[in-house]
């Protein structure tokens, strides 16, 4: 059986570029720590968005340009990205698709025991993933580190970690 970590997001915008917070900044030791010492494959997400961003529905309701493709806010922390051994899934959107099917078809060739979440936003990335990978793997356990994780503030935080254990998946405190 394989283990899964799944970085979400870890790129400077979210960290202490156009969306940063304290708390993201604090959680980069611990995620780096975390990627060091796991057992098992490590895959990275990373929040793509185009020039245009700020004409599609997410840039609508969120007027802050972050993560456009190529900019230094779109890279993974540096720390972080020297640990990365594959190619990271882009995404457009808060949840991919594109990961959970490449998890459900590696779970085909090997039985996955368990994915991780470790990143950002706890509140809006972290718990679109999760309960996207929760769909397509219901049979695989799932946690979340919640001391690897920050939302865009402490109370949205707690709330989406909450939301997630109702739906069955562990809080890793």
């Amino acid at each position: 059986m394989k283990n899964i970590l799944i970085v979400v997001d870890m790129q400077n915008d979210f960290i202490d570029g156009a969306l940063g917070t304290r708390e993201a900044i604090a959680i980069v030791p611990k995620v780096e720590e975390k990627i060091r010492e796991f057992e098992g494959e490590v895959f990275f997400t990373r929040d793509t968005h185009e020039a245009c961003y700020l004409e599609t529905q997410e840039g609508k309701n969120l007027p802050v340009p972050h993560c456009i493709r190529e900019t230094e806010g779109w890279q993974i922390r540096r720390e972080l990205d020297v640990l990365r051994k594959t190619e990271p899934v882009d995404k457009e959107t808060f949840g991919s698709r594109k990961l959970a099917e490449k998890l459900a078809a590696l779970n085909e060739k090997e039985e996955v025991g368990s994915i991780t979440l470790v990143g950002l936003c706890t509140d809006i990335c972290v718990i679109s993933n999760a309960l996207l990978i929760k769909a397509y793997l219901p049979e695989v356990p799932i946690s979340v580190d919640a001391a690897c994780c920050a939302g865009v503030t402490p109370e949205r935080h707690e709330n989406a970690l909450k939301a997630m254990e109702m739906c069955q998946i562990k809080i890793i405190r």
